[in-house]
């Protein structure tokens, strides 16, 4: 008798397998369809050796485009992403993510300005839209610039994703891709409640997925529902059959290593019910604030990433 197939061969047979890394041999080795970064993923990644090349490269380009220090610096650091990107996109068949500036999640039409500049770039580097992502943190301002991109053929991924307010809203300014973030809303409860471990089907991060999932498909929403950011394969074992899942590389591996039976725990039943009208920025904004888990979690995933931008500018400045 041939051994069961391990859980990661299984989940990819019912779910999107995306990598959550920067790194390409991490990549190479999990050969995901899709891969995504953010700041702090490429932070980690300029600090690989195999990575000085494109770091050069950047900081050649940006020189040659302008004398002003502060633009060198952003055309520095859009030109590595674009760059990272592209050799993801050599490895994966699908998309990669690459997300706008933090410090602009509450401007729209500095979101859109940037989400356009990214593109851009990849446009002149021979890289179709269909083969990205733009990430955008999921606040107001930022899924309505998702609204207009997505009118312009720009498919955006809403990141920082915590509250149910903010996976209606996306789904309802028609963005192709949301990240509600498990492992980060699973933390919160941790450290502010009294209990410290979850089964995984009462963990509110996958709490909080499934209903998302569960919504959007009774709602006939054609927005992908991408669970991320996990903390153990229980997790991810039950959000099984969610349209895509992003795991990270230590966690591909215990899928890969474990062979029992990973039953669906996501489907799509067919109901169907009639949408209700768009949320209101009022009624978006009060649900969030009342949520006082997502209010902590998106400005602490905001602050993290505006963060490791201004240490990537650090590190790319120390070369202008």
């Amino acid at each position: 008798m041939s051994p069961m197939a391990s859980q990661l061969e299984q989940l990819r047979k019912i779910t999107t397998v995306v990598s959550d890394t920067g790194d390409i041999q991490a990549i190479s080795q999990w050969k995901p369809v899709d891969a995504t970064t953010n700041p702090s993923l490429l932070l980690k990644a300029a600090g690989d050796a195999g990575y000085a090349p494109l770091i050069d490269a950047a900081v050649a380009w940006a020189k040659g485009k302008s004398n002003d220090r502060q633009q060198q610096l952003t055309d520095a650091s859009d030109y590595l992403a674009v760059q990272v990107g592209r050799k993801i996109l050599d490895i994966v068949p699908g998309r990669v993510s690459t997300e706008v500036d933090a410090r602009l999640s509450f401007d729209t039409d500095a979101s859109i300005a940037k989400a356009e500049r990214l593109i851009g770039m990849y446009n002149d580097a021979g890289v179709k839209n269909d083969r990205i992502f733009i990430k955008l943190a999921s606040t107001w301002e930022g899924i309505r610039a998702a609204e207009q991109l997505e009118k312009k053929g720009i498919n955006c991924n809403m990141t920082l994703l915590f509250s149910f307010e903010q996976a209606r809203a996306c789904a309802e300014a028609g963005a192709t891709l949301i990240s509600p973030f498990v492992g980060r809303i699973f933390d919160w409860y941790v450290e502010h409640t009294d209990k410290k471990v979850y089964a995984p089907a009462e963990d509110p991060g996958v709490q909080s997925v499934r209903r998302i999932y569960d919504w959007f498909k009774l709602h006939g929403y054609q927005t992908i529902v991408m669970g991320a950011s996990f903390r153990n394969i229980g997790q991810i074992q039950a959000l099984a059959g969610c349209d895509r899942l992003t795991i990270s590389p230590d966690l591909l591996q215990k899928l890969q290593e474990n062979q029992d039976d990973l039953p669906r725990a996501l489907s799509d039943n067919g109901k169907r019910e009639e949408r209700q009208p768009k949320i209101s920025e009022s009624a978006f904004r009060w649900g969030h604030n009342e949520n006082a888990m997502a209010t902590d979690k998106l400005a602490e995933g905001i602050r993290k990433f505006a963060v490791d931008q201004r240490k990537l500018e650090e590190l790319l400045g120390a070369k202008l």
